[in-house]
């Protein structure tokens, strides 16, 4: 009874603590591709990466549905895009293609990734 339940607390634990887009943790993405978007951040070296798995966001809200968050709840930090596939490729992910969007304000580096199977 003792190993069930610390074995629970175990499965537990890692489930709490993984890293999650929208609530939901990376593994758990049940699509068959997601998109990745790298812009650059103001006054810092390191790019914010959000991502879009065609999930619902609310228009109106405090929470960024699109960024990833680490096991506190916080948004991730990423040295570059590299560090982005890198990090999404050990999820279980692998690069598709990429192309870039510019405009007046922004330029933006998106990534199209495939879920392995």
């Amino acid at each position: 009874m003792k190993k069930l339940l610390i074995l629970s607390l175990i499965t537990l634990a890692c489930y709490s603590f993984a890293q999650t887009v929208n609530d939901v943790p990376l593994k758990d993405i049940d699509v068959d591709y997601v998109q990745i978007i790298g812009t650059g951040r103001s006054l810092s070296t390191k790019v914010n990466v959000e991502i879009d798995f065609g999930q619902e966001t609310k228009s109106i809200s405090f929470k960024n549905g699109t960024n990833i968050k680490d096991e506190r709840g916080r948004n991730m930090k990423f040295n570059s895009m590299m560090d982005a596939l890198n990090f999404m490729s050990a999820n279980g992910f692998s690069f598709q293609f990429a192309y870039t969007m510019n405009d007046e304000k922004d330029k933006a580096i998106y990534y199209i990734l495939k879920k392995n199977k």
